[in-house]
């Protein structure tokens, strides 16, 4: 149906806004009863990955694109680690618009770039982290006119609180805690906007505890400072000056949330458990809450029994090169049943 159908009325959508559309959303949320187990509690995986694109940046980006149709811009226009331009890219494609992206250069995971590219994008690799991209985006978009339609967009964070209905719809309240990564920090203020949304309109009577997780190589929410070289393997969230700090700020205070830091060893020993014992496969920054919350449990900070809602942001197929760094190869045989039966018995 696509999040503009289906939640038309809670949108800033009118009879003049053009209809984009790319079928996002209705993203299955996973229960995972091997991670639940592992931690204690009912944990939850909401797959991101699912969408149009492979992340949920869809959720946002129709209506970002819509609006920009109806205001009369022509072409768009983002910095982003990878999957932003993506998904600008396909919803520009899909609507027969120019896309221009800025990328820094050779920091961005191979599945994203060649996305960006075969949607028709015209890609610019800068020679400096993405924070100077998204100043130069900026920049870009005003001399030109082009539609900015990264979260400086107020469409797209207003497009991502679709997440936070959909959690509710299913599970019929809202979780005790909602653990989300944390890079340019728009995301976690939209789900907490429409968490708020829903308990205003009565559709659920309490609201989440916001539980942010950074890279501890590019966390400036939790060290309450810029970093002006963010590093980690976890590229969607190698940002170190989010341009929605402020927003991620009052999101976290309000709901009696919490930032933290996670390594990047926890989070990639988060990816394999949530692959090797929930079947799920999320590129590395997703994982970051779950190594959140496997870090909490081991210092005994994690309440038993509740239900936590956790985003993984986007599909392990937009970086399989930093899954295929950790795990062993394919074992080879001679094309002969005797060989196989070997690997079979475990000799």
């Amino acid at each position: 149906m696509g999040v503009m159908k289906h939640y038309r009325e809670l949108l800033p959508v009118t009879d003049k806004t053009p209809e984009v559309n790319l079928e996002e959303g209705n993203t299955p949320l996973i229960y995972l009863p091997r991670v639940s187990s592992r931690l204690g509690i009912k944990l939850y995986g909401k797959f991101e990955g699912c969408n149009p694109s492979g992340s949920f940046k869809d959720r946002g980006m129709f209506l970002a694109v819509a609006k920009a149709l109806e205001d009369g811009k022509r072409a768009v226009i983002c910095a982003s680690t990878g999957n932003t331009s993506a998904s600008a890219a396909a919803y520009a494609a899909s609507q027969g618009i120019p896309c221009f992206v800025l990328l820094p250069a050779g920091k961005v995971a191979l599945g994203k770039l060649a996305q960006a590219l075969m949607y028709g994008a015209k890609v610019i690799a800068v020679k400096g982290n993405f924070d100077r991209a998204l100043e130069l985006a900026r920049e870009g978009a005003e001399k030109t006119g082009c539609a900015m339609v990264n979260s400086v967009n107020p469409y797209r964070l207003i497009g991502q609180r679709s997440g936070a209905w959909e959690i509710c719809d299913v599970l019929g309240k809202a979780p005790d805690w909602h653990a989300i990564p944390v890079g340019n920090a728009g995301n976690i203020s939209a789900y907490w906007a429409g968490y708020n949304e829903y308990k205003r309109i009565g559709k659920i009577d309490k609201l989440p505890r916001m539980m942010g997780f950074q890279a501890e190589g590019a966390a400036p929410l939790v060290y309450n400072r810029p970093c002006p070289n963010p590093e980690t393997v976890a590229t969607a969230i190698r940002i170190g000056n989010p341009v929605s700090a402020h927003l991620a700020r009052a999101a976290v205070s309000e709901s009696g949330g919490e930032f933290n830091a996670v390594t990047d060893e926890q989070i990639l020993e988060a990816q394999r458990i949530l692959a090797a014992e929930g079947g799920v496969f999320a590129e590395p920054a997703s994982c970051a809450p779950l190594a959140g919350l496997l870090k909490l449990q081991r210092a005994g900070k994690l309440p038993e029994g509740i239900t936590v809602t956790m985003i993984l942001t986007g599909n392990g197929l937009k970086d399989p090169d930093t899954a295929m760094s950790q795990v062993g190869r394919p074992t080879e045989i001679n094309d002969n049943l005797e060989d196989l039966m070997r690997v079979l018995e475990g000799k």
